[in-house]
């Protein structure tokens, strides 16, 4: 069932209370003649009780909240954000759902499964009885949809407020922030970056340097939830950067719905951005480019080479291709031919040797033809793309794409296959066995085994599962290979290289507790330095709220003492 049982739905937190209704003052002072009537109990066991709330107390902030994210980084990075700030509020943030009181659940509208994900975790969640709140692309580009009615939901540039949409959300109100930030009527690029956060990897800080994107593509749901471009600064983005390594962090991903696109709305561009980011790059720490769409990239190729050339930076660009077919990408809208993507590809190839080249396809887009799709088969047989990104096309919900004539399903279906198939057919790897190469080590393996670390070109290579290792530079010798790995060897007189970084955050911990957000919190700074912050099982905000609820206590008891003596 759904979190609120009324029908009609708030447009704001700031609904709940208007102005017209009663105070708990005014309601105190209309019953000064009332005589209050001692009822007898057992002090002990009321006290105690006080003390230690039910489970399924409505108080806000003690409640266990567990946050599910689908899709790209930047969602990743939203999660991070929501978590970091519950966290510091008070609530626990748990890895088990079964034990949550809450559901956090950060949405992805790029595909049909990964919507089909959402909308079954949300009946899951309703079947036991959770509270849910509802977060990321999704809800923010179709609110309206049956699913979603009664259920509190947060809009992807209104996650600085996610505390507030718990809060109403535990209380049993249904509420939803879906606007958009704006600064003197200009569209800003979300909440702010020096909020709190905890990071799924304490190693790796990933930062959104813009939302939304400058295209229109025809079968793409995103843009109706991120909108249109909107940057962040140049100065905050460094300063976000700056935190991160002061907290440990040896890896940081630039993310966006296009970074190519960055600072096209604010009158700068991501080479800008990208050389001041290099000189606050702490020696042994990467910096890793995201996604950029060729368009955007075409204009500064002389200087993404050089960038992507420096020491710091992985050797690894993400160029989505989507089509070899000019037809079919003019159908998507693309505003780019074939010819540019290979211009991008082929320029980068000759100035930055041994670069990785990531390229996503989509297979049975609406119109394409068998001629269409062998064009994209021979695209993959030339460049032999090591990282390649293979999906059947879904018409999403209210894009242009999903009321074109559709390729039949099996036929999509068969071609998602055959491209599979081709990609399996060559190992990118095999000839690098015997290179001797330094990687950064910045988590374990899915199975376990292994760390996993990255070479220059954002390779991924499998090294040993030694604790001094992890998030150091290690020299290895690498011994074997696989489809989308290799495994090193440490060579037995190297060195293990530490970045000059501070010692990284406890996993859980949350980061970048401002002295702003403190005071917001009404945190004492004494109880909460820098470099020890909060973390889900250790916030100072709780330690406050239980010394009021202490002194409270007292109060309570003394005024029973009180009317327990006037009344016998």
């Amino acid at each position: 069932m759904p979190s609120a049982a009324c029908d009609m739905l708030l447009d704001d937190i700031e609904d709940i209370v208007s102005q017209e209704d009663s105070k708990p003052q005014d309601r105190h002072f209309s019953r000064k003649h009332v005589v209050p009537k001692v009822r007898r109990r057992n002090t002990q066991t009321y006290l105690q009780e006080e003390n230690s709330p039910p489970s399924d107390s409505t108080i806000p902030g003690i409640q266990k909240i567990w946050i599910r994210t689908w899709g790209c980084s930047h969602n990743n990075s939203d999660g991070e954000y929501m978590a970091g700030q519950l966290a510091a509020y008070g609530y626990k943030i748990t890895e088990n759902p079964s034990e949550a009181d809450l559901w956090l659940l950060n949405s992805c509208t790029v595909k049909n499964p990964a919507e089909d994900h959402f909308r079954n975790s949300i009946k899951k969640a309703q079947e036991e009885n959770k509270k849910v709140v509802l977060a990321g692309c999704v809800p923010q580009a179709q609110p309206r949809q049956d699913y979603l009615k009664g259920l509190s939901i947060i809009g992807v540039q209104q996650i600085d407020r996610v505390v507030e949409v718990v809060e109403e959300t535990i209380k049993g109100h249904s509420v939803r922030l879906l606007g958009q930030k704006k600064d003197n009527g200009k569209r800003l690029g979300g909440a702010r970056l020096d909020l709190p956060k905890i990071r799924k990897n304490p190693l790796i800080e990933i930062i959104s340097i813009n939302t939304g994107c400058l295209n229109a593509c025809t079968y793409c749901k995103t843009k109706h939830a991120r909108g249109n471009l909107a940057s962040y600064p140049i100065d905050e983005l460094v300063d976000r950067a700056k935190q991160s390594f002061q907290e440990g962090v040896c890896e940081i991903w630039l993310t966006s719905e296009d970074t190519g696109a960055y600072g096209r709305d604010i009158g700068t561009d991501l080479p800008t951005l990208l050389w001041k980011l290099v000189e606050v790059i702490p020696e042994g720490a990467m910096l890793r480019l995201g996604m950029t769409n060729p368009p955007y990239i075409l204009e500064h190729l002389e200087e993404m080479a050089k960038i992507l050339n420096h020491p710091r930076v992985y050797a690894f660009l993400h160029i989505p291709v989507q089509t070899a077919s000019d037809s079919v990408l003019m159908e998507m809208k693309r505003e780019y031919c074939v010819a540019d993507f290979k211009r991008v590809v082929d320029f980068l190839k000759e100035k930055v040797p041994g670069i990785t080249i990531a390229t996503d396809i989509i297979c049975g887009f609406p119109g394409e033809t068998d001629q269409d799709f062998q064009e994209t088969v021979k695209l993959v047989e030339e460049y032999k793309f090591p990282s390649l990104f293979i999906n059947q096309f879904y018409p999403r919900p209210g894009t242009p794409a999903a009321k074109m004539e559709q390729v039949p399903a099996q036929v999509k279906k068969q071609r998602t296959k055959d491209l599979s198939q081709i990609f399996h057919s060559y190992n990118p790897y095999d000839h690098k066995i015997g290179e001797k190469q330094q990687v950064l080590v910045t988590e374990e393996s899915f199975d376990s085994k292994f760390y996993v670390a990255h070479n220059r070109f954002y390779e991924q290579v499998l090294v040993p599962k030694n604790p001094s290792f992890m998030g150091k530079m290690v020299e290895v010798d690498i011994y074997e290979s696989g489809k989308h790995f290799m495994k090193g060897q440490p060579v037995s007189d190297a060195k293990v290289y530490t970045p000059s970084i501070s010692k990284p955050l406890a996993k859980g911990q949350v980061s970048g507790l401002t002295k702003e957000f403190r005071n917001t919190l009404g945190i004492h700074p004494n109880l909460m330095s820098h470099s020890h912050a909060a973390t889900p099982r250790d916030s100072a905000l709780p330690q406050d709220c239980a010394w009021r609820a202490a002194v409270g206590l007292a109060l309570v008891a003394l005024l029973f003492a009180f009317f327990a003596k006037v009344y016998n």
